[in-house]
């Protein structure tokens, strides 16, 4: 009579799948048991043991390439092994729990990319008339802004905390995102285009959230990638903001080109 067990009882005494078992003869941490009479591999308590303890160290983490030296090794280097897996998985754990902490974060997207300062100005957006979708076309605008011309982002901030408090300014902007969803022909483009114009050249103040971001010899191209966010070509956004900063610069207001140097 056969002694031992089947490579899938073995399996399952120790808590692993056949093709893990498999894998572990293939690395050499288990020795592959000679196959009996009837040409089945049989596995013994030496064999079962070895398994038990390449799954537990597997299981602690200890990749497999080093569990091998590890369990041929002395108490003395085994002990201080366990310390360095220890360390390793401290470190690993410190990073996953990091990572957890980003992706509740995410759930709040703008507190991920943005100070509470920044924050606090989108919240006040609803209650000044605007939409879910100019807020979060506010919002990524702000990510922009912040990581193209970081040095200029807190004065930003502050230019539009102040611009929100007169009622014709927010009137204006809101009138902005709606003109958005216009055609590009429409007529009524022009005449808010020159409204929102001569508004900022009224109140200089409001016009540097305009001029505000140029801050460096390369800002002309992240101004651009700014101010371009949201307005793609051809539409009546695009067109408004042409025609906005055409007026500003008749009147002497500098604008970055595309083709400025």
């Amino acid at each position: 009579m056969s002694s031992g067990v089947t490579i899938g009882q073995a399996a399952a005494y120790a808590g692993v799948t056949v093709k893990a078992v498999r894998h572990y003869h293939k690395l050499g941490l288990v020795p592959e048991p000679e196959r009996d009479h009837s040409g089945y591999r049989r596995y013994g308590s030496a064999e079962l043991l070895r398994l038990v303890q390449v799954r537990t160290l597997a299981g602690a983490g200890v990749p497999l390439a080093e569990v091998g030296a590890l369990l041929d090794a002395d108490d003395a280097a085994f002990a201080a092994e366990l310390v360095d897996v220890e360390r390793r998985l401290t470190a690993q754990i410190e990073e996953l729990v990091a990572r957890r902490r980003t992706l509740r974060r995410l759930a709040d997207g703008a507190r991920t990319l943005l100070p509470e300062r920044a924050v606090a100005l989108l919240e006040r957006m609803p209650g000044l008339g605007f939409g879910p979708e100019e807020v979060a076309a506010s919002r990524e605008g702000l990510v922009l802004a912040r990581a193209l011309v970081p040095e200029r982002f807190d004065e930003h901030l502050a230019h539009v905390e102040h611009a929100i408090q007169d009622p014709e300014f927010v009137a204006l902007s809101r009138r902005g995102a709606e003109a958005a969803t216009w055609a590009p022909d429409d007529p009524r483009i022009p005449a808010l285009a020159a409204e929102m114009a001569d508004h900022y050249l009224t109140h200089p103040e409001h016009l540097r959230i305009v001029t505000g971001l140029q801050a460096r010899s390369d800002t002309r191209a992240r101004y651009r990638v700014v101010r371009d966010f949201g307005s793609e070509e051809g539409t009546a956004g695009e067109r408004l903001v042409a025609l906005v900063e055409a007026r500003l610069g008749e009147a002497g207001v500098r604008i970055p080109r595309p083709d400025d140097g």
